[in-house]
C-alpha cells in the first residue's frame, strides 16, 4: 500500500464522484442524497482520508478559520490575562470545526510592519481583537468584509460586538469589602485610565467612595501610568506613599500586575501588608497566589470572554448577521489575606481574626 497522503480528489475518483460533491459531504451540507453521503463516507474510511482545510472550503467558499489579534505589547506585557482568554477562544473554536490563527500587530495599521498572513492570503472567516487597539483595526476588518468581536475593549462611537467583564461590579466588590474592614482612606492604583476597563473600574471605585461621602486625596489616586506592568504599580507606590505624611490604609488596584507592584514596594520599605496597609487586585491571574500574603482580588472568567467571543463570531459567519451585540461576564470578589482582618473605626488597629 502506498504511504502516500491521500487527497480529495482520491476520494472523488474511487467513489465516481465529483471534488465537489466529495466537498459537501465533508462539509456536512444537507443537499447530499444519503446513499451519495454513505459512499464518500466508506471511501473516506478506505483510505484513511484526513481533509485539509482547503478542501473542506471548495463548496462552502469557507477558510475555516477564525484570526486572532493581540497588539505587541498586550502580548508581551499581560500574557497571563490574554492567553487564558487565547485558551478560551480555541477550545470553542474547536466545537465549531474551526483553527483559530493568532497574530500579534502594532496598535494601529499604519504602525504594524508586517499585515498579517491571514489577511493577505484571505485565510480567515472572521476575526477576533483582543485588548487596547486602534479604531484602524476594526475599520481594517470591515474593510475586508470580515466580522469581527471586540474582547476586553470598546468604541462607544464603533457599532461593534464586544465581550466585556463586569468592571464597575467587581470593582463595587472591592470598595465595600475594604469599608467593611474598616478602611476609609483607599487609594487607587489605575495604570492606563484611557482602557475602557480601566476606567470604568476607577469611576466605579470614586462613585461607591462618593456614595458613603468619604473623600480621598488626589495624590491617592494614581490614573497616568503608560500601562498596567508590575514596575508601574511599584512606581505608583513609590509615589503615593512618599508625597504626603497621611498614607491610605488600603489600595486598589485595577489589575493584578499593578498590585503585585505595590506589594514589592511596601515590602521594600518595610510597610507590612495587610497591618499597614491592605491590598487588592484584579483580574486572579495565578501570581496573586504566589505571594506572601496572598492576594485579595475579583475572579475574572478569563476563558469563557473567549468563548462567548467564539460563539457569537460563528452566529455572524454562518447566519450573516451583523446585529451588534454587547456581552459582559460575571465576577466574583476572591478575598485572600492581603486584606487581613476587620480594622477598628476609631482607633485604626487591627481586629483580631482574618477574612
Amino acid at each position: 500500500m502506498s504511504s502516500r497522503r491521500h487527497t480529495i480528489r482520491d476520494v472523488a475518483r474511487k467513489s465516481g464522484l465529483s471534488v465537489s460533491t466529495v466537498s459537501l459531504v465533508l462539509n456536512e451540507k444537507s443537499n447530499v442524497a444519503k446513499e451519495t453521503r454513505q459512499k464518500v463516507q466508506k471511501v473516506i474510511a478506505e483510505l484513511n482520508y484526513h481533509p485539509q482545510r482547503s478542501a473542506r472550503g471548495l463548496a462552502s467558499q469557507s477558510s475555516g478559520n477564525i484570526g486572532i489579534i493581540l497588539t505587541e505589547d498586550h502580548f508581551t506585557l499581560t500574557e497571563p490575562f490574554y492567553t487564558k482568554i487565547f485558551l478560551g477562544t480555541e477550545l470553542e473554536a474547536r466545537k465549531h470545526n474551526y483553527y483559530v490563527l493568532l497574530t500579534t500587530v502594532g496598535s494601529t495599521v499604519r504602525q504594524t510592519k508586517d499585515m498579517p498572513r491571514f489577511f493577505l492570503e484571505h485565510n480567515v472567516d472572521g476575526v477576533i481583537i483582543a485588548g487596547k487597539i486602534g479604531a484602524s483595526w476594526v475599520e481594517y476588518v470591515r474593510d475586508q468584509n470580515l466580522p469581527v468581536v471586540l474582547i476586553d475593549f470598546d468604541f462607544p462611537h464603533h457599532r461593534t460586538s464586544t465581550v466585556t467583564t463586569d468592571n464597575r461590579g467587581g470593582a463595587r466588590l472591592v470598595v465595600e469589602h475594604f469599608l467593611g474592614l474598616g478602611h476609609t482612606k483607599i487609594g487607587f492604583i489605575g495604570g492606563d485610565i484611557k482602557h475602557p476597563s480601566i476606567a470604568e473600574r476607577y469611576n466605579a471605585y470614586c462613585d461607591t467612595l462618593e456614595a458613603r461621602d468619604i473623600e480621598i486625596p488626589t495624590s491617592w489616586k494614581s490614573i497616568d501610568e503608560p500601562d498596567t506592568r508590575t514596575e508601574n504599580g511599584y512606581r505608583a507606590a513609590k509615589r503615593m506613599f512618599s508625597l504626603t505624611a497621611e498614607r491610605p490604609t488600603a489600595i486598589f488596584a485595577a489589575n493584578d500586575a499593578l498590585a503585585l507592584g505595590c506589594m514589592k514596594y511596601c515590602r521594600e520599605v518595610g510597610l507590612p501588608i495587610p497591618d499597614a496597609v491592605a491590598i487588592a487586585g484584579f483580574d486572579n491571574v495565578e501570581a496573586g497566589l504566589y505571594v506572601e500574603p496572598r492576594l485579595t482580588t475579583v475572579n475574572v472568567h478569563r476563558e469563557e470572554m473567549g468563548s462567548v467571543a467564539v460563539r457569537r463570531l460563528v452566529e455572524m459567519i454562518r447566519e450573516r448577521n451583523d446585529v451588534v451585540i454587547g456581552t459582559t461576564t460575571s465576577v466574583e470578589l476572591v478575598i485572600r489575606e492581603s486584606c487581613g482582618g476587620r480594622r477598628d473605626l476609631h482607633l485604626g488597629e487591627i481586629a483580631t481574626g482574618s477574612d
